[in-house]
């Protein structure tokens, strides 16, 4: 897998001061998509262990609430093993940091399915998430007022809920409202 960027301050993409990854290689190619440049799975850089230790480097400050992962696409069946093993990772040393990742896919019809290479993978990587923005970047649904999001077909997923109770349970709580995750 390669990588096209790491963000150490990213305020945009989940509640609080968040790390976010943003991986190459995406097969969705979303008219109007932000990060065209990530839809390549050879560009940037490669990951690597050196990586998943900068990542873990920079999650260590208490103020850092989470990792993010976006892209490119983080399912895709060729990053899913990397990301899995970096989640293992981070999740052993920051059991209290929160994981959100964004997916073109559809959290109910093809990531839970298991459709997405190898369902096993998929699974360990569902168990680690707390969040999933779901659904592909649809440029007629744009709407800029929307929190964590770029357009109105896309879901926040309670992934743990839903997990759980078998259903989309929508995740509402990103002002700390009511029942929720923490940031």
């Amino acid at each position: 897998m390669n990588y096209a960027t790491i963000k150490n301050c990213d305020i945009a993409n989940g509640p609080g001061v968040r790390v976010s990854l943003f991986v190459s290689g995406c097969t969705h190619r979303c008219k109007g998509c932000f990060n065209e440049v990530a839809w390549d799975f050879d560009y940037g850089q490669p990951f690597t262990q050196d990586t998943v230790e900068q990542i873990l480097q920079l999650l260590k400050p208490e103020y850092v609430k989470g990792l993010t992962l976006l892209g490119g696409e983080p399912f895709e069946p060729q990053n899913q093993g990397a990301i899995v093993e970096l989640l293992r990772q981070v999740k052993a040393q920051y059991p209290d940091k929160s994981i959100w990742a964004f997916s073109g896919y559809l959290f109910d019809r093809d990531i839970l399915p298991g459709r997405l290479g190898d369902p096993a993978v998929t699974r360990e990587f569902l168990r680690y998430l707390d969040v999933l923005v779901d659904g592909p970047f649809i440029e007629a649904k744009k709407n800029l007022s929307l929190r964590f999001r770029g357009s109105e077909n896309q879901r926040l997923i309670d992934v743990r809920a839903s997990l759980e109770q078998g259903s989309v349970v929508l995740w509402e709580d990103w002002q700390g409202h009511g029942k929720g995750l923490k940031g």
